[in-house]
Formats: structure tokens, C-alpha cells, sequence
């Protein structure tokens, strides 16, 4: 059994402070940045709609306003909306913490739908791409989490269990890690079997993303405790669930559609 006692602070320069979350995102976007650059000078370099690689760059900012934007509305909208209708001005302070992961898939869906229409270039080549990459970013921003010690697991008697002691003096699954290993490892490696194939079709990546992904966050969540303002829906879903559940059916539609089934 580990006792939790990791500093989310790395460095307090008094004025400036650097904490682990703020570079899970930073590594998250940069690593992306890079790796999908790279698969689009590899994978897709013979691609015929004449996409310019320097657009990429680009398409990164595009990327980072509609992640924070869109992860911030969708947590104001489906984990607390009742506190910040009271509290308007709160939903600006995005430093006190509050981000929804499936909020930010919307908005970089909405963001990467604009800058294709912008760039005249399909929508779901761009999406695949970001598909293949998230991984990365998640598997950071997870690890982050459980050092920050939030979104922390149910109470079990398992060896590996974790005391999270702002929490209580309960030993908890460490359903972080278990959410870095499954959204962030195992995706990771399911989109490259699944980019690589030999008889690859432009918005593969991008379904199987939204099913996949969906499968290993609603497994995560039987181990994760509910957000306290939330709750259980229905007894026993989580707003986790719910929202992984949408994705899930949005990717075996969009299947389904690409398959011409």
C-alpha cells in the first residue's frame, strides 16, 4: 500500500509557479505536435489534395483554443453547471482547475471541422491524425492527475491500493494509472495497428478513437470514484460513463457509415 505524497508543484519560483499539470499539457501538445508531422511526412506523403505541412503548425493553435475552450465549457456544462449559472466570472478562472475531457473532444472536433473547410482538406484526415496522437496527451494529463492526487479511485483492499491523504485514510484504486494505461499505452498501441494497416481508410483512426476510447474510460470508471457534485445518474452511471457511451455510439454510426454497412 503507497501512501500518497506528491508534490503538484514542481517548481514555486514565487511569482512563477510550474506544476505538473500545466506540463502534461505542454509536453502533450508538443509531443503531438511533432509525432503528427512526422506521420504525415511518412504515412500520408503521397496524399493528393495538396495539404502543406507547414498549415500543420497552424492547425495546432486552432487545436490548443478549442481544448482549453471546449474542455472548460464541458466541464461547466456537464459537472457543475449549477455553480457556475450562480457564478458567471468563476468559469474565466481555469487555473482553480475544471476541465472535461469529452468537452475538449468537442471542441477539437469543432475546431479541426473549421480549419479543414478554411484549408479545403477532409475533415477526417485531419481528425485521424489527432486520433493517433491524443493518446500521448492523455497518458500525461493522467499521470498528472494522480500526482495532483484528484479524480481518484473507490476505496479497495487491493495491495497496490493508494492513500490519498487530502482525500481521507482509505486506501483507493488508482484508477489514474489505471486510465494512463488503458487510454494512454493501450490506445496508443491500438492506433498504430490500426493507422499502419495496408488497406487503410481515411477516418478509421477517428472512429475507432471515439469506440475504443469510449470502451476503456466507462471500464476506468467502475473503479473511479464519481465527481461529488455529480453523482451517480439513474443509481449507478457516471457522468463518465454517460458521455463515453455517446462517443461509443457516434463512432459505430460513423463505422457504419464508412463501411457503407
Amino acid at each position: 500500500m503507497y501512501i500518497h505524497n506528491l508534490n503538484p508543484v514542481l517548481f514555486d519560483f514565487g511569482l512563477l509557479t510550474i506544476r505538473w499539470y500545466s506540463l502534461a499539457y505542454i509536453f502533450g501538445i508538443l509531443i503531438g505536435w511533432w509525432l503528427g508531422k512526422k506521420i504525415i511526412k511518412t504515412k500520408f506523403d503521397n496524399i493528393n489534395f495538396g495539404f502543406d505541412i507547414k498549415d500543420f503548425d497552424n492547425f495546432i493553435t486552432y487545436l490548443i483554443i478549442s481544448l482549453l475552450i471546449g474542455g472548460r465549457l464541458g466541464y461547466v456544462l456537464f459537472y457543475n453547471f449549477g455553480y457556475y449559472l450562480s457564478n458567471p466570472l468563476a468559469i474565466l478562472k481555469i487555473w482553480e482547475g475544471g476541465m472535461s475531457f469529452h468537452g475538449a473532444l468537442i471542441g477539437i472536433i469543432i475546431g479541426t471541422y473549421w480549419f479543414s473547410k478554411k484549408k479545403n482538406v477532409p475533415t477526417f484526415f485531419l481528425l485521424d491524425i489527432v486520433s493517433y496522437v491524443a493518446p500521448i496527451g492523455i497518458f500525461f494529463g493522467r499521470i498528472a492527475n494522480f500526482i495532483n492526487g484528484e479524480l481518484v479511485g473507490k476505496t479497495t483492499d487491493v495491495f497496490w491500493g493508494v492513500i490519498f491523504p487530502n482525500v481521507d485514510n482509505s486506501s483507493r484504486h488508482p484508477s489514474q494509472l489505471y486510465e494512463a494505461f488503458f487510454e494512454g499505452i493501450v490506445l496508443f498501441i491500438i492506433m498504430n495497428l490500426i493507422l499502419f494497416r495496408k488497406k487503410y481508410k481515411t477516418g478509421n483512426c477517428s472512429y475507432m478513437f471515439l469506440i475504443v476510447y469510449g470502451i476503456f474510460r466507462i471500464f476506468s470508471e467502475f473503479f473511479r470514484e464519481p465527481d461529488s457534485q455529480v453523482g451517480f445518474i439513474f443509481g449507478y452511471v457516471s457522468m463518465g460513463m454517460l458521455l463515453s457511451l455517446f462517443m461509443i455510439f457516434a463512432g459505430s454510426i460513423l463505422y457504419l457509415k464508412k463501411n457503407d454497412l
